[in-house]
């Protein structure tokens, strides 16, 4: 389905939007006024509080004995020991491990075992000094959303505004079907996150053999602007001509952290991509996404991204999230750090002469005039960018990114590293049996025949040998395939020299 181009000049180079589209509005975007979705809450460990970072702030993660997920500052206010390495009490309160100072959900200091008598106790622990900076937080849809600013008027402000969830989600109907959520911390910033996910032309090419192909799909399309654009509540872009199964194509991005991208078949049906993604600290961002795929009238799924819509236990669409993720990674980690170098603004430092890239450009023009053109990182956080590392087997690190957080991918790779000992255990168990066999044939066959008769096929090993070599050779081959499947929750590398 074609749409009419609503964004209708563009200079010899670019196909920007008017200056004036993004000057006019009074308004800045207000980063600390925002729901935030930092985690997922299956894939944590209720038992333990958990370290997070959200616009360079440390905070600290955890659950009370209400199922209640909290959010406080990473220090207690005794002597600011981060309260990320402290302990999660029976009775629901989380412990400081330095003094055994405790809090509860809101923040409260409710024990002070140093205390000299109850008394002074109960009036040190009424000091506002003694409490925790508890953040407003919530669950919606299986994620945990943090506000980013903490305190009474946060409170209030935080019941006044809804996080950007997916109204999909909200229904009960048996048409829609969510896949699972997956969570990844990657080495580059917010903004070449939303940048990446703003281009659909990247994809058949950095995405080769999983959507679409380099040499035959790279085409040209225009990005005629579909919603008006708000400092608020962002824009949407369109892609014309599509696919010829395809009716329309639509990416839909709502500041700070959610880009929507549906596809709507001509059968009816509909695959939505949720991609959020979160300023933790100076080049780096939290990625969490799933695909929603709605059925068409006649009950038909429609098909969801490459093999990721296979049905597949969550902790191998976590592993097998790196195949995909791990395509543009290291370009995008690269490409922040080259532009950070250039004194121009990003428009001028680029060149842009196809409309491809006008939903991108919006999404540059909207950071720069609408939202400041940078992230209100913490006062505590150091601003730098870091530097690139060199190392591509840091940038393709999963454990420290996911494993280790995911309580899902931790019972897998255990379950896993088990099978895999007992594999090989097996194998040389087989291998042993299958001597000991064919010795035990050896002699029975000597006991009871002249030695002068025994022909030199008798001396060929039996049938139960080759039985318990092939059950040897099969459980080696079975081992070594576990052991590379768990090497997925450490490392994954990738080349496109390679990716033929």
């Amino acid at each position: 389905m074609n749409i009419a181009a609503q964004t209708p000049f563009f200079s010899e180079n670019s196909y920007p939007l008017a200056e004036s589209s993004f000057s006019s509005s009074p308004e800045t975007f207000q980063w600390t006024k925002q729901w935030y979705p930092v985690a997922v809450a299956e894939f944590l460990d209720p038992s333990r509080p958990h370290k997070i970072q959200l616009l360079g702030k440390d905070l600290v993660l955890w659950r009370d004995n209400s199922n209640q997920w909290c959010c406080f500052a990473d220090f207690c206010p005794h002597r600011l020991a981060p309260l990320s390495e402290g302990r999660i009490e029976a009775d629901g309160t989380l412990l400081c491990a330095y003094h055994a100072w405790r809090f509860d959900r809101e923040g409260n200091c409710v024990s002070i075992p140093q205390s000299q008598d109850a008394q002074t106790e109960a009036k040190n622990c009424s000091n506002p000094k003694s409490c925790a900076v508890a953040y407003p937080t919530q669950q919606c849809q299986g994620l945990i959303w943090v506000w980013a600013e903490s305190g009474r008027q946060a409170q209030q402000e935080s019941q006044e505004r809804q996080p950007a969830t997916v109204a999909e989600l909200e229904s009960d109907s048996e048409q829609v079907r969510q896949l699972f959520w997956n969570i990844r911390d990657l080495p580059y910033g917010w903004d070449f996150f939303m940048e990446n996910v703003a281009d659909p032309a990247h994809v058949p090419v950095s995405h080769h053999g999983i959507v679409g192909n380099r040499y035959q799909d790279a085409k040209y399309y225009d990005m005629p602007r579909l919603r008006e654009l708000s400092t608020q509540e962002g824009f949407s872009f369109a892609i014309t001509p599509t696919a010829a199964i395809i009716e329309t194509a639509v990416h839909d991005f709502h500041p700070p952290c959610q880009m929507r991208i549906c596809t709507t078949f001509t059968d009816g049906g509909k695959l939505i991509l949720v991609l959020y993604a979160i300023p933790t600290r100076p080049g780096w961002c939290r990625h969490i996404g799933c695909q929603v795929l709605v059925k068409n009238k006649a009950g038909k799924t429609p098909p969801g991204l490459g093999f990721f819509a296979l049905p597949m236990p969550t902790w191998l669409g976590h592993i097998l999230a790196s195949v995909f993720l791990h395509q543009d990674l290291v370009f995008l980690h690269y490409q922040e750090k080259i532009l950070a170098r250039r004194p121009e603004n990003w428009l001028d430092a680029v060149y842009t002469p196809n409309p491809q890239d006008k939903m991108v450009i919006t999404f540059r023009q909207w950071f720069k005039n609408r939202a400041g053109g940078r992230i209100p990182w913490a006062a505590d956080c150091n601003p730098q960018l870091p530097a690139p590392e060199f190392d591509k087997r840091q940038l393709f690190d999963v454990w420290t990114t996911h494993t280790k957080d995911c309580q899902v991918c931790q019972n897998a790779r255990k379950n896993i590293q088990r099978l895999t000992l007992f594999s090989y255990i097996g194998a040389i168990v087989s291998v042993f049996l299958a001597i000991f066999l064919d010795a035990r044939s050896l002699a029975l066959r000597a006991a009871t025949t002249n030695l002068t008769n025994i022909s030199p096929l008798s001396l060929f090993p039996t049938l139960g040998f080759w039985m318990a070599i092939l059950v040897a050779i099969g459980l080696a081959i079975i081992g070594y395939a576990l052991q590379k499947l768990s090497g997925l929750f450490y490392v994954y590398e990738f080349e496109h020299s390679r990716n033929d």
